[in-house]
């Protein structure tokens, strides 16, 4: 048996689902359950997608990762799919205007009652919200740009160029020490935070997990590959106005360059993404598969509709002088 070496600790369950799930990965075999009754958005059903996706990333201590292809634990995954993708497909309104949709994304709202967790964070965060909001983002940044890489063999020619030419700078052109995901890690340690891979799990909820979870979840699955792409150009399009935002809030609180660094990189690198996502990405996918339109939209559409949900639980919380973390 190969295990991972040194994956994750599996976290603890949230309801039936993720005890079936972690059930499976300690050695036993899937609870039936039934996952069209679960919410769709809720900490059960994220928390189980979310182990499932993982031992497509970097596994977990101690589990098998023959796993990884087990049918019970793939046909369990199709059932938390389903229930998750078909609430999304009636929360999330249709269209095929993908340069509607982008030119959309890039009008930044203005104001000083602009709600958002940037917006909050430059104006009047603390830094212990700070801190709150890196542990959730903890989730995919530690592994960046690994779920959007699924996307480069499903597409060819120009797109899948213009899609690597991104993803090399992600990974830091060559140079492991400028990867994304070690600027983050680099980040949180000068924060006082754990950057182990997975060391915050058990502190987020499930809206911070179905973000990650729609990358995954629309990488892995080709004929999700439309959206795939539309959730690339979400996170690439929107990203460098608020990690200006988060670079202030971070001068305005005193943090040190290793964790400004990480941020004021994304402010530089993703304002150039922007016109390759645009330009060498979405124009010659959609040219080559004109189908895909409705796929990038929902994708987009999708992305950004769980990161506001996300957000507002996030302000909801600090707003009523809570924490937004799980008990730890």
């Amino acid at each position: 048996m190969t295990t991972a070496l040194a994956g994750q600790v599996l976290p603890t369950a949230r309801g039936p689902l993720s005890s079936a799930v972690l059930d499976a990965l300690r050695g036993g075999r899937p609870a039936a359950v039934d996952t069209a009754a679960a919410d769709p958005y809720g900490d059960d059903l994220q928390l189980a997608l979310h182990c499932c996706y993982e031992l497509h990333y970097r596994g977990f201590a101690g589990v098998d990762d023959a796993l990884e292809w087990d049918p019970d634990l793939l046909a369990l995954r199709r059932g938390l799919e389903t229930r998750f993708l078909a609430a999304l497909r009636g929360d999330v309104p249709p269209g095929a205007d993908v340069d509607a949709e982008v030119e959309a994304l890039l009008v930044e709202p203005v104001g000083p009652h602009v709600r958002g967790v940037s917006h909050h964070l430059h104006r009047a965060g603390t830094v212990e919200q700070l801190r709150e909001y890196v542990v959730h983002r903890s989730i995919y940044h530690l592994k960046e740009a690994d779920p959007q890489a699924w996307a480069i063999p499903r597409l060819t020619g120009a797109a899948k160029a213009g899609l690597v030419t991104v993803e090399h700078d992600e990974y830091g052109s060559g140079r492991p020490e400028r990867m994304h995901s070690r600027l983050f890690a680099e980040m949180m340690t000068e924060l006082g935070l754990s950057d182990r891979y997975g060391a915050h799990t058990d502190r987020v909820s499930g809206a911070t997990l179905a973000e990650v979870n729609l990358m995954s979840l629309c990488g892995l699955h080709r004929r999700l590959r439309g959206a795939s792409v539309g959730q690339f150009a979400m996170v690439e399009l929107t990203s460098s106005p608020g990690s200006e935002r988060l670079v202030r809030a971070l001068r305005r609180l005193g943090c040190g360059p290793a964790a400004i660094h990480f941020y004021d990189e994304h402010v530089e690198a993703d304002a150039v993404h922007e016109q390759v996502v645009r330009r060498q990405v979405l124009a010659p996918l959609l040219a080559a598969e004109p189908e895909l339109a409705a796929d990038v939209v929902f994708g987009i559409r999708a992305s950004r509709f769980l990161g506001e949900r996300m957000g507002e639980q996030v302000l909801s919380c600090w707003e009523r002088g809570e924490s937004s973390l799980r008990p730890a």
